[in-house]
């Protein structure tokens, strides 16, 4: 005991530097976690009735449970309407509609998070998360039009000086929006500021990441847009109704109203939507080609001749059905094979994208994003399953569907100098004739 008297006695005293350090790493510490518990303990004001007043004196005899029904029933006919009428206007206007979805799910996401942590003042972070949607749509769009508009950016000046530096413009865009985050840290805010950097890139990467893949899927061709959509909005339907009417076995704890009747009669009932939605479109070029710009009307055209995958094709039936149907041939688009893929995956993993969002709202205990469509909710809980669905169209078409495109080769090939040109001229001049495409008395002509 003497000799740890004499230790502990001989051992300095801490510098007051490193005692204010202490004390405040302390203060920090605390209020990171006061903050955190604070933060737990709020809870989002529920959301209000938002029925339209006629539709709640209408349905006012009837039960909740099927005023519900009747609700979600009128106002999905509803959006059903709009979808066809947007179809309708063509791709301008489809990709207008998903910009705007795509602000809009932004909003309610974002929104969400400042109501959780508004009573923390947290400085410039509404002004930062705008400003990076800002950016990360400048580049994505930017490349969009680099890509699809690759002529009319050419002819003009400003936009192939635009296009050209563009991903460093978009680098620096957000290069400042990074140092503008950085300034605006305030001391005991630190944690939760970090917090809404990391919510506000995460809700980046999840909207505007996937509503980029959805124009990509439509510039290949409206019925890579309109099938998948169709599909996912068949299966919502379709669960919900063969849940209402026979669910009893609860799905998953994230969505108590989920049963396993609902998802397997879903998944059943669009594989058959699929199917005959995919035979009828298949059918019209304006549907099946791919959306162009033409550089002499100024506008988009979605003419061509299709290709083998939009042509009838006569399929063997095997055995074990031909007993069944008495069929033992059967004329199909191929499109219609690669509609069952699609509708698989829309029926089994895209609901996990609508309870990923469900369990998103339990966390911060919300029923709804919003409370835009009665009903429903908001924007992004009828896209939670979408966005989902558009990423898995995207990486099937580049990987099953799509090929070299000839037109965006000669593109790129009439933007090189004419030494360069000379050069690939000579060098597939050779290859072909090494091939024997090309003869020497084709060369001599």
């Amino acid at each position: 005991m003497t000799e740890l008297r004499q230790r502990v006695a001989r051992e300095p005293e801490a510098p007051p530097e490193d005692k204010e350090s202490e004390s405040e790493a302390k203060v920090d510490g605390e209020t990171a976690s006061d903050s955190e518990s604070r933060v737990e303990a709020v809870s989002l004001p529920p959301s209000a009735d938002d029925t339209p007043e006629v539709l709640n004196r209408a349905l006012s005899s009837l039960s909740s449970r099927w005023k519900n029904w009747w609700v979600r029933g009128i106002l999905t006919l509803a959006m059903i309407a709009f979808f066809f009428i947007i179809i309708y206007l063509g791709p301008m206007v489809l990709m207008m509609i998903v910009m705007c979805v795509q602000i809009k799910c932004f909003h309610e996401i974002i929104t969400i998070g400042y109501n959780v942590y508004h009573s923390y003042d947290l400085p410039w972070f509404r002004t930062l998360s705008w400003y990076f949607l800002l950016c990360v749509n400048y580049f994505f769009y930017g490349e969009t039009v680099t890509d699809y508009f690759f002529t009319l950016v050419q002819r003009e000046e400003p936009l192939r000086i635009l296009s050209k530096y563009h991903r460093f413009i978009s680098f620096t865009l957000y290069l400042t929006g990074f140092c503008m985050f950085v300034l605006s840290l305030v001391k005991k805010h630190y944690r939760l500021q970090f917090y809404m950097f990391g919510w506000t890139h995460v809700t980046l990467l999840i909207v505007v990441t996937q509503s980029h893949l959805v124009i990509h899927n439509l510039f290949e061709g409206m019925i890579w847009f309109i099938v998948p959509i169709s599909c996912v909005i068949c299966n919502d339907i379709m669960a919900y109704m063969f849940g209402f009417f026979f669910g009893r076995t609860p799905l998953i704890k994230l969505s108590p109203k989920k049963t396993w009747e609902g998802f397997i009669g879903g998944f059943f009932a669009t594989v058959v939507f699929g199917l005959l939605l995919s035979y009828v479109m298949s059918g019209y070029r304006c549907f099946v080609c791919p959306v162009e710009y033409n550089n002499d009307t100024n506008s988009f055209t979605v003419d061509c001749e299709p290709s083998g995958l939009f042509r009838l094709q006569e399929y063997n039936i095997p055995g074990v059905i031909q007993s069944i149907i008495g069929w033992k041939t059967v004329r199909m688009y191929p499109f219609q094979i690669h509609s069952i893929a699609l509708s698989t995956f829309a029926s089994l993993i895209g609901p996990f994208g609508g309870f990923f969002a469900s369990g998103f709202k339990r966390a911060f205990k919300i029923k709804d994003f919003a409370n835009t469509i009665p009903g429903h909710g908001g924007i992004m809980d009828r896209f939670d399953c979408q966005y989902l669905m558009a990423t898995f169209v995207n990486v099937y078409i580049a990987s099953f569907i799509r090929g070299p495109n000839p037109s965006k080769l000669v593109q790129q090939f009439l933007t090189l100098r004419p030494d360069q040109q000379l050069h690939i001229f000579n060098t597939l001049k050779s290859h072909l004739t090494d091939k024997g495409m090309l003869t020497a008395a084709t060369e001599d002509k």
